[in-house]
């Protein structure tokens, strides 16, 4: 069997329940089908780059699924059929990775730094020096302006 890492984005206007009875629902689809899933990730409501059906934002849900071709095929599918789901995106990779996926790692990282925004530009002394201008001088007659 194969590995892949799913995402799907689901609108933004349906609950976090309903978006846990999909995924149930998307995992019995794979496991009838005789794959297993190996992690799900949820990973909440994040801003879309630009709109998708009228939805601005999306609730994003990974799931690690080690299953045949024909059972993400029919997830797929499903998943196709489903007006909940904007987006699905189905990637086959050489292993899946343990541990918490690199967005729960910067969410993480983000509740470490305190979540400021005024801290994101490094302090004044340590930001490089501006040039200084060249200064004019008076120009000899005749001399060309660039």
């Amino acid at each position: 069997m194969a590995l892949y890492e799913h995402i799907y984005l689901a609108r933004q206007d349906i609950s976090p329940q309903q978006v846990e009875t999909m995924t149930g629902q998307f995992k019995n689809i794979v496991t009838s089908l005789g794959g297993t899933v190996g992690k799900v990730e949820y990973w909440g409501v994040k801003s879309l780059a630009y709109r998708i059906k009228k939805n601005r934002k999306a609730h994003f849900t990974l799931l690690n699924i080690d299953a045949p071709p024909a059972a993400i095929a029919e997830l797929e599918r499903q998943e196709r059929i489903n007006e909940d789901v904007l987006r699905i995106l189905t990637l086959r990779v050489e292993e899946l990775e343990e541990g918490p996926s690199a967005q729960l790692r910067k969410r993480d990282d983000d509740g470490e730094r305190g979540g400021e925004r005024g801290d994101r530009r490094p302090p004044r002394g340590d930001r490089p020096e501006r040039r200084p201008r060249r200064e004019e001088g008076p120009r000899a007659e005749g001399e060309a302006i660039q």
